[in-house]
């Protein structure tokens, strides 16, 4: 019983330390950030910390897996066995992920590694591997799908898929960076409608639809 209750222990405390992580990087960025503070934000010692993490920045990979990782995760699943057209399937890979730049407090993630990307080449290499590529990856296999099927026009997939990112990144930008001097609320939502809009229309096929 013993065992059983401190394993169920173990799993809480790394969600409580990543959230503290997430605190503190958003507010001192990765460099400004010690082990020490994440500490202190958790209410627990530095050394329980190096119990789950052997450094700063395996927390700071852990954050990227948990949440903007397993977003992906979930995303590659449905679109995995997905029979719908492959404009459908970019409405649905483009709203989600859009809708999650939109809302959640983990894309501040991607502000501090733009932000310090030159001084710690090692996160820059993991984001673009764990992250950037997969979606890369993602949208380019949907835009060969349509291709291939009559459905898109037959332009480069690489470029496509990189302008299907697009919104996604401006959302994650004005949020972190520029909505604190919006008058109004930016809406993220109509951004990544009309983007859709815009696209499919670029990719239809003269004649066809999507």
């Amino acid at each position: 019983m013993k065992t059983q209750r401190w394993q169920r222990r173990k799993h809480a405390r790394i969600p409580e330390i990543l959230d503290a992580a997430l605190a503190c990087f958003a507010a001192k960025g990765f460099a400004g950030t010690r082990m020490d503070d994440i500490a202190a934000r958790a209410g627990i010692s530095k050394g329980t910390i190096y119990l789950y993490f052997d450094s700063k920045e395996a927390v700071f990979k852990a954050l990227a897996r948990q949440s903007i990782g397993a977003q992906l995760e979930q995303v590659l699943a449905h679109v995995k066995g997905a029979e719908g057209s492959s404009a459908e399937l970019l409405r649905f890979v483009i709203a989600t992920l859009g809708g999650f730049a939109g809302t959640s407090d983990r894309v501040v993630l991607a502000k501090v590694l733009l932000a310090e990307a030159g001084n710690f080449p090692e996160l820059a290499e993991f984001w673009r591997r764990e992250i950037v590529d997969r979606g890369v990856t993602l949208f380019e296999t949907i835009i060969r799908r349509g291709i291939a099927r009559g459905e898109f026009r037959d332009v480069v997939p690489a470029h496509a898929a990189r302008l299907c990112i697009a919104p996604v990144l401006v959302t994650i930008l004005w949020r972190t960076v520029f909505a604190q001097f919006d008058e109004t609320p930016y809406d993220y939502r109509g951004l990544i409608d009309t983007h859709l809009d815009t696209l499919l229309r670029g990719l239809a096929v003269p004649g066809g639809g999507t």
